[in-house]
């Protein structure tokens, strides 16, 4: 099902059929074999039920070849020491140390460096642009801004968009395949292991000069070097790699999809013009609308009943994000875009103890980087040339996304071929 190039390009047909047809789907095409969930109050259960587990990292690599859990070993030992494949009670001791630095007066400090590269980036567009070409917002805005904001955060001003969109891309490869091969396994091992060495590098530079750094955090490097549940530099090393991967990754994607859904939704965009206020609620509605993750993946640590059937512990759900933001048993037409939409949350960053850590992040930049193309680009236009979508069913969002920055005659595309 999934690798169904018609599923790729629009899910939302084929979740609707899950879902209508029950609440509880096997799929031999999941990573050897899982039950897929479609439905929003399942989904929502899974994300947070306690006899589920997020450990899940060693599936990966038994599906990519006989011989993985060997050649691949570096690459799951990587990925299962990260908050994000943890659960408790080191889970919950990381996530306690961490926080602060993500909280909204944690991220006040951001704020202005945020804006900042959001005005270079525009102005750059600006200065380059050839009024008789269209601008590819992905490669000119969503994927360099979160990339400067986490490099810069992350310590790692060293590194270029080339080298972060490369590592990441090939990790979300893997990641977003139901069945890899070991060479995309290999390849996605490079890069999480290139990732691990350029963080390496700051942190032995870093700890040489301790004594002058003085006590006080200056970024989220030093934030994790500091914290005291990351006993090894091991695991410190696995935070910083999948923070910068899950940084990027989400926030350029809900960045295209957004704008494309904004430009391409009957006068979306001139609605959030006249009320640019209602941008906290707008971002929540496209993050239901179009989430940058489609799934999500939970392993039984405990025997579980769910609609009558007992799932045993080793067993591996899926619950589909994407199918639970278009339920109508949780949304009033859910496949339309409602710019003011007060429903049900949405689920694109989990709930529960697992709960995005980074969404008021990724929140602030979205909304920083709306609120400023609505001030410079009020007249900001689709151009006909068609975007081009990702080709991977977990990671949901364009390669290219061709816009008129200043509108032009003609510009605009049908949204019926969106």
């Amino acid at each position: 099902m999934l690798i169904d190039p018609s599923f790729l390009r629009d899910p939302y047909p084929t979740y609707a059929a899950l879902r209508e047809q029950g609440p509880l789907h096997w799929s031999d095409e999941f990573f050897g074999g899982a039950w897929l969930l479609t439905r929003y109050e399942d989904v929502a259960w899974a994300l947070k039920a306690p006899e589920l587990s997020a450990q899940r990292t060693g599936g990966w690599i038994n599906r990519a070849a006989d011989d993985a859990g060997r050649r691949l070993a570096p690459f799951q030992r990587l990925f299962a020491r990260a908050l994000l494949f943890l659960d408790a009670p080191s889970h919950t001791a990381l996530r306690q140390d961490l926080m602060p630095a993500f909280k909204s007066s944690g991220l006040a400090l951001l704020r202005g460096a945020i804006q900042s590269q959001i005005d270079a980036l525009l102005e750059d567009i600006d200065q380059r642009h050839n009024p008789r070409e269209p601008v590819d917002l992905v490669a000119q805005l969503a994927a360099p801004l979160p990339a400067r904001v986490m490099t810069d955060w992350l310590g790692l001003q060293s590194v270029g968009l080339r080298d972060v969109r490369a590592w990441s891309d090939e990790i979300a490869a893997f990641l977003g395949h139901p069945e890899p091969d070991l060479a995309t396994g290999q390849r996605a091992q490079d890069a999480a292991l290139a990732m691990a060495d350029a963080f390496m590098q700051v942190l032995q530079s870093r700890r040489s000069d301790a004594h002058s750094r003085g006590d006080t955090p200056s970024d989220l490097l030093d934030v994790l070097m500091q914290t005291p549940s990351l006993t090894s530099t091991e695991s410190l090393l696995a935070q910083c790699v999948m923070f910068l991967f899950a940084g990027f990754e989400t926030t350029r994607h809900l960045l295209s999809n957004g704008l494309h859904a904004l430009l391409t939704q009957q006068g979306a965009w001139q609605q959030l013009r006249h009320s640019p206020d209602s941008l906290p609620v707008v971002v929540r509605e496209l993050l239901r609308y179009d989430s940058p993750v489609q799934y999500t993946g939970r392993r039984v640590a405990q025997p579980v009943t769910r609609h009558g059937r007992v799932f045993q512990r080793g067993e591996l759900l899926i619950p589909l994000i994407g199918a639970a933001h278009r339920d109508p048993r949780a949304y009033k037409e859910p496949d339309t875009l409602q710019l003011q939409r007060r429903e049900a949350p949405h689920l694109a960053f989990g709930q529960g103890p697992h709960v995005c850590i980074g969404a008021l992040l990724t929140h602030l930049e979205v909304e920083l980087t709306l609120t400023t193309l609505l001030q410079r680009w009020p007249h900001l236009q689709l151009a006909q040339q068609p975007p081009e979508r990702l080709q991977n069913p977990l990671y949901r969002g364009f390669k290219k996304l061709p816009v008129w920055p200043r509108g032009s005659v003609g510009a605009v595309m049908n949204p019926a071929a969106a």
